[in-house]
């Protein structure tokens, strides 16, 4: 664990500012900010400046060639088709787990991820009532439930459509099933 100075620079992980630590208080660390802001965060939080370029050493002598191909890799597909037999009906699965909606999560916030995930929430739900699917299933995980109370949000504000848990034998706790009633009349 690295140890922090009165007067050591450092940056805050996961957040766009630097500062220099003026104190201690509480087991948290205060830096005051450039534009003169204190503020108090945990050590775990906290990088200091020279080691943010030992850090850069090391990615500078990686290959950038192989960190650009990573980059262009194709994105895997976000959702899974599954079909039983021919009667039964089209189900629509969207797994929003992060890691099968990016290759690589590394620089996104938490904020970023629950984003991305609502976002291909909402572009499946929608493409599901545009198409005429009559049901679409969310993966969304257990965790601590934020993700699941953002979906039960969003699919609150649609009409025509109703939801609830997903077959727990199939998906366990961490699914959501969505019913799209259609309008014969479109």
């Amino acid at each position: 664990m690295t140890m922090f100075n009165i007067g050591d620079k450092v940056s805050v992980l996961d957040e766009d500012f630097s500062g220099v630590v003026v104190g201690f208080q509480n087991n948290q660390i205060l830096i005051e900010t450039e534009d003169g802001f204190k503020m108090a965060y945990s050590a775990s939080e906290l990088i200091k400046e020279q080691d943010i370029s030992d850090l850069n050493s090391f990615t500078s002598s990686q290959n950038i060639n192989q960190i650009l191909k990573e980059k262009e890799l194709p994105k895997k597909r976000s959702f899974e088709k599954e079909k039983k037999s021919r009667k039964d009906e089209f189900v629509l699965e969207v797994d929003l787990h992060i890691e099968k909606l990016v290759p690589n999560k590394r620089g996104m916030s938490n904020f970023d991820i629950l984003n991305l995930q609502m976002e291909t929430a909402k572009r499946q739900l929608d493409f599901a009532v545009k198409n005429r699917m009559p049901k679409v299933v969310f993966i969304h995980g257990v965790g601590e439930g934020v993700l699941k109370a953002e979906l039960d949000f969003l699919l609150g504000r649609y009409e025509g459509i109703s939801f609830q848990d997903a077959n727990y034998q199939k998906y366990g706790l961490g699914a959501t099933e969505v019913y799209i009633k259609q309008n014969p009349n479109r």
